[in-house]
């Protein structure tokens, strides 16, 4: 299954908040257990350059772009209501950013 992860949104969730690199590890490690695709998706620039990350000015923007153009079934982590709207039921499951960064 395919994951796409609010970066920004899961990072804030959880105080202390965790770093960018310390998502990109924690998420790789929990998409490698339970057998899951992952695509985070960050504000501004990705922290390394790999398949897995996506770096936009403006994250929400990019994420409504892949949800309307993916056609495998997807779910979405996120707790930003305005996000979750503009997406739709186009997401098989939406996780909240804390819930998620509870299971990393």
């Amino acid at each position: 299954m395919l994951v796409v992860v609010d970066a920004e949104n899961v990072r804030r969730s959880l105080w202390p908040n965790l770093s960018r690199d310390e998502l990109v590890a924690r998420a790789r490690g929990w998409g490698a257990r339970e057998g899951h695709e992952l695509l985070i998706v960050f504000d501004g620039e990705a922290p390394e350059d790999a398949p897995d990350l996506r770096g936009s000015a403006y994250a929400d923007d990019e994420i409504v772009s892949i949800a309307t153009t993916i056609d495998v079934p997807y779910w979405l982590v996120t707790s930003d209501r305005e996000l979750r709207e503009r997406v739709g039921d186009r997401p098989e499951r939406v996780l909240g950013g804390g819930t998620f960064a509870r299971f990393l």
